[in-house]
């Protein structure tokens, strides 16, 4: 729809946006009014350049960081991407809405999510794709890809096989090789690397990463881990490889009680345990990456990269 342009001694736009805005705070849990109106999505104004922004580990209703993180989306343009683990306590309607819906649910029109483990427990992983509809690909399949600029994206389920031989991972290799894009970026829930102590990724991704290395993908999104970390450039056995690594950020900072680290990996640069958002700027040949801490919060991470 057309607006005609007002002047600045008007009421503008952005003004009649933030006064809308501030209307609509809302708390994680149930509303003791159920007749209560859903809030309306007001996304920011469009970014001339393709914007990937998120983060995993994020419907935990029995904390209020889920609102914190939700506040930093709606200030920020593009896509939002989720490393699974969108509710906990039982992926159900309720927590759904009541929950997830008027936090990070206002940004549903521009949300592309992958699966966690906890959108597996029961009842299962229906209200899942009843929820976010065709963003979340065809019903019952878990992964998909899109493209966003000149970027190629694959939003992954590391809750099925990934290993050899696995229709997942045939289907990774051939949506790569038929979508030769200058860059490409992964996302999925467990990461292969992590300094934390959930290691469980490792026995099942490796065979995913060396696909990935193989074809010359540039950047990998995880979360699971409840904390925010960035790798260097490294092949799928950790070893520092600037020339063709691929770089792992993992954010599972979006609302869900943060974890500690333990030992960190040699290939590990930078370490938070925060809550936030992880925002990342698909450039022609190139990306930008930001960690946007909640209100509060100091810990910042931001930096530059180039595709291979």
């Amino acid at each position: 729809m057309n607006q005609r342009r007002l002047g600045s001694g008007g009421f503008g736009l952005g003004a009649a946006l933030s006064v809308l805005s501030a209307l609509l705070l809302v708390h994680c849990g149930s509303s003791s009014d159920p007749a209560a109106p859903t809030p309306v999505p007001i996304p920011p104004p469009p970014s001339t350049t393709p914007v990937l922004v998120g983060a995993g580990d994020i419907g935990d209703c029995t904390h209020s960081d889920i609102v914190a993180t939700a506040k930093l989306l709606d200030s920020i343009a593009g896509t939002v991407f989720t490393t699974g683990d969108n509710v906990y306590d039982g992926p159900t309607a309720e927590h759904y809405a009541n929950c997830y819906g008027p936090t990070w649910g206002r940004q549903l029109l521009r949300t592309r999510p992958t699966l966690g483990n906890h959108d597996y427990d029961p009842p299962g992983t229906w209200t899942y794709y009843e929820y976010f509809g065709a963003a979340a690909g065809d019903p019952g399949v878990g992964y998909y890809s899109y493209d966003l600029g000149g970027w190629h994206i694959l939003a992954l389920d590391s809750n099925q096989s990934l290993r050899a031989g696995s229709a997942q991972l045939a289907w990774v290799e051939g949506d790569v090789l038929a979508h030769a894009a200058p860059c490409t970026l992964a996302y999925w829930h467990h990461p292969l690397f992590t300094s934390g102590n959930h290691n469980d990724g490792q026995v099942f991704i490796r065979d995913l990463w060396r696909v990935l290395y193989k074809y010359g993908v540039d950047v990998v999104l995880n979360g699971h881990e409840h904390f925010y970390e960035r790798f260097a450039p490294q092949d799928p056995d950790g070893n520092a490889d600037p020339a063709k690594g691929i770089r792992q950020f993992t954010a599972g900072t979006g609302g869900a009680p943060l974890y500690g680290f333990s030992t960190p990996l040699k290939t590990s640069e930078s370490r938070g345990t925060v809550h936030g958002v992880l925002k990342i700027t698909l450039q022609g040949n190139a990306y930008l990456w930001e960690f946007i801490p909640v209100a509060g919060q100091t810990f910042r991470d931001g930096g530059a990269g180039t595709c291979h």
